[in-house]
């Protein structure tokens, strides 16, 4: 028969080693609204992001998509 060996879990992820009264006084989400104003990530499907190798090459395909959608159509008569 094997031995198994079991291992402990830490009663906390904080190392002993920190004192925790220096860390009162923190603010929740005090940079927030500045990170929300700075990001705007779009997260690309993998089948379509196979097709652009940068992201230069994904911002020139989406203006030229934007000027041909504001170019009139010509309609045969």
């Amino acid at each position: 028969m094997k031995k198994t060996t079991r291992k402990r879990k830490p009663a906390s992820d904080l190392r002993q080693e920190y004192d925790l009264s220096s860390l009162k006084g923190g603010v929740r989400g005090k940079y927030f609204e500045r990170y929300q104003s700075g990001t705007n990530l779009v997260l690309l499907s993998p089948d379509v992001a196979r097709h652009f190798p940068n992201e230069q090459s994904v911002n020139s395909a989406l203006r030229e998509l934007i000027r041909a959608g504001k170019r009139p159509l010509h309609r045969a008569r």
